[in-house]
């Protein structure tokens, strides 16, 4: 068994889903004077929530994704793939 990679795979309607999250919560993060960036990177370091603002129920929405898979889709969109 551990001589095998494991595969990760989401759906195409996943991504998209996620990727909507992850804007609707960058905005909200702009919108309340918060640099998005440094807080979402916090946020997925240590997967504590109150990085994330409640504006917008951008905290909730957030939440709803788990931090594999925004990784991945972050990292697919970062290489073009």
């Amino acid at each position: 068994m551990l001589d095998k990679t494991m595969t990760f795979s989401l759906g195409s309607d996943r991504e998209d889903d996620i990727r909507k999250i992850l804007t609707t919560v960058y905005d909200a993060l702009k919108e309340k004077g918060y640099n998005p960036i440094n807080q979402i990177v916090g946020y997925i370091l240590s997967e504590d929530p109150t990085y994330i603002t409640t504006h917008n129920n951008a905290r909730s929405l957030i939440c709803r994704i788990d931090r594999d898979e925004l990784l991945q889709v972050l990292l697919k969109s970062y290489l073009g793939e």
